[in-house]
């Protein structure tokens, strides 16, 4: 039997139970430090509650601690490495191999894609040292997943959904490099996101103030069945900084999608239990995105970046037919709500937002002045507000089902709780209850009360009562042994929960290379020492820690700007351009093209 796990992030507590209750096998969230998302921290008590929560339903809770980490914060980690543990994290996700020199308890590690697990010996060598689970690098292909597969056994999570770092995770010093926030420490400032000019070495512009870096979203919903065949057990949702309503529906999209495939294959099963249902219809599109990519999960694909801008468009709903005094329609027949938010790109190429503020007929009539639409104008709905309200307001709809017996013995009434997963739990009540005066009307009433399951996480399925001596049992009794026999069943469910036993050794394994560049992320002693024992002779300090790298590379990408708007000499056919730079306001950047290996990267600007 394999297991598949629906992996979902979470902001915050409630984010994280949301997740759960749509449908999550698993809930990743970062803790008030070293989660690699500096606004996203939770306190220990609040991850404890989410513990707490997830595990009745067999949801493992995974928390990040994948920053690099400096010399005088490694007994901070340390420290909160062992508190996670105390509180039944299930397991922790890391970026610096400092934390495996540290002396911890058994809890399981996962290596992020932030440790730049691009390639087969990379994996090998992480799974060498004992770590539980590699989340693969989100630019590989089906073909490079599957050969990984082939030739290990650790466990392999990859992404799904969401947005995507244009740089491989791990290898990005952009925003260090611009504004001294960096992304190996949880604080990008995101300048993949804002605009440039491409120009030549004669100053020639090329494509002119484009969100150039700015890729599309990333939707894979067509290939998780190719996944699974390619070895993947987790599938992950990228989102620690999505607000709730954007994590109920995808996670509810994806929960839909994995359930349909398990039906149909008797070898797969969710990792998890429980079911839930919902009473809307989820639909990525209609949450925040700026268009999707599956970018390379089949090869290089074109159009993989959102040029035009770098916030959410949503969806697209058709295109300007008519337009009049303060009204326009649109082709297409989705229905418009009060309240909803229009976009659009006008001739400047800017995105343009509009807000509803009623609609007669097919005329939509936008708040203030109407700007820039003309015929033809493809136009797109960036705020649902029928649908966000019908996501705001699905709260707890996940449950287990369950059977309840009574049967009367000498020792007294025994109430007994058999859950789908085979968890039970009794209780005997010897109480001297009298005879009852109508038996069919007495037992009526405790199936009744005993159905009620209430504010808990069961469903009651069938309520059996074998009495041969029906007796009367006062409904406010009835209803204090249900919570009573419920709330045991569900401390059995938490206690029962398989959290995983970490018994692995750190072993010595040889790395396969012996010296690191700053590309190594070494900010400590302790991954100095990891990384000596393993046979690397010579390391440089991290980026974050030199004072200057001359022509260093601030990104490596697969992504490439020349494909990208079709001068590719290679698959192309486009003619040579020379050497190609990225502009800003401020600096000039070399853009520089491995097209052997089918790279871009961006190098340090010329002063």
């Amino acid at each position: 039997m394999k297991y598949l796990e629906l992996l979902c992030p979470a902001k915050d507590y409630e984010t994280g139970v949301a997740a759960v209750n749509h449908g999550a096998d698993a809930i990743y969230i970062g803790a008030n430090q070293f989660g690699a998302r500096e606004n996203a921290g939770n306190s220990i008590s609040d991850i404890e509650k989410l513990v707490k929560y997830a595990h009745p339903f067999n949801v493992k809770v995974y928390v990040t601690v994948n920053t690099i980490i400096y010399e005088n914060e490694i007994e901070q980690v340390k420290s909160l490495i062992e508190s996670l543990n105390s509180i039944g994290v299930d397991a922790i996700i890391i970026q610096d191999m400092a934390i495996l020199e540290m002396d911890l308890p058994s809890i399981p590690i996962f290596a992020s894609t932030q440790t730049h697990n691009t390639t087969l010996e990379k994996v090998k060598f992480l799974e060498s040292v004992g770590i539980d689970r590699v989340i693969l690098a989100r630019e590989l292909s089906l073909e490079e997943i599957k050969n990984i597969r082939n030739q290990t056994k650790i466990d392999l999570e990859f992404f799904i959904h969401g947005a995507l770092c244009v740089s491989y995770s791990g290898q990005c010093y952009f925003s260090q490099s611009i504004t001294g926030r960096s992304a190996n420490r949880g604080a990008c400032a995101q300048p993949c996101r804002s605009s440039y000019d491409l120009v030549d070495s004669s100053g020639k512009i090329i494509v002119k103030n484009k969100h150039l870096l700015s890729l599309k979203d990333l939707n894979l919903s067509n290939h998780i069945s190719d996944l699974i065949d390619s070895g993947i057990t987790s599938f992950k949702i990228e989102g620690r900084l999505k607000d709730i309503n954007y994590v109920k529906n995808i996670t509810s999209h994806y929960n839909q999608l994995l359930n349909k495939i398990v039906g149909n294959n008797s070898n797969l099963k969710r990792s998890s239990s429980g079911h839930t249902g919902i009473s809307f219809s989820p639909d990525p599109e209609r949450s925040f995105n700026r268009g999707f990519t599956t970018h390379f999960i089949n090869e290089r694909q074109k159009e993989q970046s959102s040029m035009d801008t770098q916030k959410s468009t949503g969806k697209k709903l058709g295109v300007v037919s008519t337009y009049g005094n303060g009204w326009f329609t649109i082709s297409g027949k989705t229905p418009l709500a009060n309240g909803d938010g229009l976009c659009f790109i006008n001739s400047k190429g800017i995105l343009t937002g509009l807000r509803v503020n009623r609609v007669e007929s097919n005329k939509i009539f936008p708040y203030g002045e109407m700007k820039d639409i003309k015929i033809g104008v493809e136009v797109f709905r960036n705020f649902d507000h029928d649908f966000n309200n019908a996501l705001k307001s699905s709260n707890r709809n996940r449950w287990i089902n369950c059977k309840l017996k009574v049967e009367q013995t000498e020792a007294g009434l025994v109430f007994s709780a058999l859950d789908e997963d085979g968890n039970s739990a009794s209780i005997i009540v010897n109480s001297n209850f009298d005879l009852a005066l109508n038996s069919e009307k007495s037992i009526e009433n405790i199936r009744v009360q005993l159905s009620k399951a209430g504010d808990t996480i069961f469903k009651i399925e069938i309520v059996e009562i074998n009495m041969y001596k029906p007796v009367f049992i006062p409904t406010s009794t009835i209803n204090q042994i249900r919570r009573d026999l419920i709330n045991k069943l569900t401390n059995t469910r938490f206690e029962q929960f398989s959290k995983t036993n970490n018994k692995k050794v750190r072993v010595k394994s040889q790395y396969f290379t012996n010296k690191l560049s700053y590309k190594g992320n070494v900010s400590n002693s302790l991954s100095k020492t990891f990384y000596n024992r393993q046979g690397v002779l010579s390391i440089d300090d991290a980026f974050e820690l030199q004072q200057n790298i001359p022509d260093a590379e601030l990104m490596v990408m697969r992504y490439c700007i020349k494909y990208e708007v079709g001068i590719c000499p290679i698959k192309q056919n486009g003619k040579p351009t020379g050497d190609l730079f990225l502009k800003d306001n401020n600096n000039l950047y070399p853009l520089e093209f491995d097209c052997k290996n089918c790279l871009m990267k961006v190098k340090s600007p010329k002063i």
